[in-house]
Parts: structure tokens; sequence; C-alpha cells
């Protein structure tokens, strides 16, 4: 299995770069549904990728901080279900507007991927 951390694409020991907003969606996506703290939005990341998205816990932060100046999320802090003191992040009404955007986007580019890279054809060849 292939493991991706942020900011970086690692796929077998070999640096790639990722495509810009792909950190900033899954937050949003991961803050669509309640409130929810920075360990937790990585841990369901990860848990949702199968595994294979790992998020760096710098570069979490600094997307969620981002994403809050921008006012695409607010934050508050709360207590945690183990009793730990935590910022709670969910989206504003233009989070959710940006998220619902950004997904279709992202829909587009993982189409388009997906035909180049299943692609048949060599460069030059004439569709038919």
């Amino acid at each position: 299995m292939q493991v991706i951390s942020f900011i970086r694409l690692q796929v077998k020991g070999t640096d790639m770069d990722l495509v810009k907003g792909t950190l900033d969606i899954l937050i949003l996506k991961a803050a669509s549904w309640t409130p929810a703290h920075g360990y937790d939005i990585a841990r369901w990341i990860g848990q949702s990728s199968g595994g294979v998205l790992q998020v760096d816990e710098g570069a979490l932060y600094q997307a969620l901080r981002r994403l809050e100046l921008r006012g695409l999320l607010r934050s508050e802090w709360g207590i945690t279900h183990t009793g730990r003191e935590a910022k709670f992040y969910e989206l504003t009404a233009e989070g959710r507007r940006q998220f619902a955007a950004r997904a279709r986007s992202w829909g587009d580019y993982t189409e388009a991927m997906a035909r180049v890279l299943s692609s048949r054809r060599a460069p030059g060849e004439v569709s038919a």
C-alpha cells in the first residue's frame, strides 16, 4: 500500500507534488458534518482513505488556520471525549458554498486524470 503524506506525496520513497488544495478540501469535508478538532480530522482522513492518506500535523494546523482566516471555518474551544481542551472547527456558510464548488471541481479533475491515465492512445494518434 502507498502512503501519502501532506504536503508531500510519498510513493515508494519518491517525493511528488500534491495538487494545490488537496488538504483543504479534505478538511472541509471532515468539518462538513459536525465540529471536530484537529486530531479527529486527521484521524478521519486517514481512516476514510484506508490508511493511504496520512496528514502531517504541521501541515494540518497551518491549513486549519488558513481556512479559518479565509472565513471558511470557524473555531471554538471545547472539551474532547478524553477530557482534553481542544479547538473545534466547523464550516461557515461560505465554507459550505466553497466546499460544494471545490467538490465539483475535484470530481471533474479526478475524472479527467482517470481518462488520461487509462488512455490506450499514444500522443499523436488520431482520435476516432
